[in-house]
């Protein structure tokens, strides 16, 4: 009941190695005019990096031919950070400074939450457009039994335990480092699970909530986009990566083990 109360006001409790402690699960409202609406969101959350922001915001203005605004959600608690992308705001690139640090889901919440476009595309900052990837992926979205689409899908092995890459089209989830959605298909089911503070599997979980509405993954392979480091993993010391990546797992099978219905390979 405690946890339950603490949760409706903004926070949870956290198991961490040195012990238990409050977090929050939610940005505060920023009270900033709605901006102009636009076609697509291209969202990225920053957790610091700075290279790995200015790299992908140089290749989204370089690359992308659909009526788009840059949304970098800064997760990095770095003034540094803060001050170069205050400085960088144009208008079709808007930030959301976050006033304490979030989870990755929340985080990520807070971009949807904010974003002018009808569809959004989530992007880890590590990724780089060579080319335009984002039209195929609008393109994609305009089929209306399509939820999810980009263009590193994944597929349960045999169990829900493991997944692996695969090129598709079919796909049983979308890997975040490149995924494209409606902005209400994500609203409608409150956007990414916040207990979720660890990247790994929150975006399998947020596919599966997305097509248990009766819709589609579709992976699009081959878009024109290059990963590089994913800073999330490598700062994270092995033990703890692999703690974290456990406990989303268990997490994740508590809701889905049972839905072997949206397996696509089944």
């Amino acid at each position: 009941m405690i946890r339950e109360r603490l949760r409706g006001g903004g926070w949870d409790v956290v198991d961490t190695p040195t012990g238990s402690e409050l977090q929050a699960i939610k940005a505060q409202p920023s009270g900033e005019p709605k901006p102009k609406s636009r076609g697509v969101t291209l969202l990225t959350v920053v957790h610091g990096w700075k290279p790995d922001a200015e790299r992908w915001l140089f290749s989204a203005f370089s690359h992308t031919k659909a009526d788009f605004e840059a949304l970098v959600v800064d997760n990095s608690g770095d003034p540094g950070i803060a001050g170069w992308l205050q400085n960088r705001i144009a208008e079709r690139l808007r930030v959301v400074t976050l006033k304490a640090r979030l989870g990755f889901s929340a985080a990520v919440n807070a971009g949807i939450d904010a974003a002018a476009g009808d569809i959004v595309v989530l992007f880890d900052p590590g990724v780089e457009l060579k080319g335009d990837a984002v039209s195929p992926l609008l393109e994609a979205l305009s089929d209306p039994t399509v939820m999810v689409a980009g263009p590193f899908g994944l597929r349960a092995s045999g169990t829900m335990k493991e997944f692996e890459a695969t090129q598709g089209p079919e796909v049983d989830a979308i890997e975040g480092y490149c995924m494209a959605f409606r902005r209400a298909d994500a609203i409608a089911i409150d956007g990414f699970d916040p207990r979720f503070r660890f990247y790994r599997i929150a975006d399998v979980e947020f596919s599966f909530r997305l097509r248990d509405r009766g819709g589609r993954a579709v992976a699009l392979a081959g878009l024109p986009l290059e990963k590089h480091e994913h800073r999330l993993w490598e700062s994270t010391e092995p033990r703890e990566r692999e703690r974290l990546s456990k406990r989303n797992m268990y997490r994740f099978l508590d809701r889905w083990r049972d839905r072997k219905d949206l397996l696509v390979g089944q």
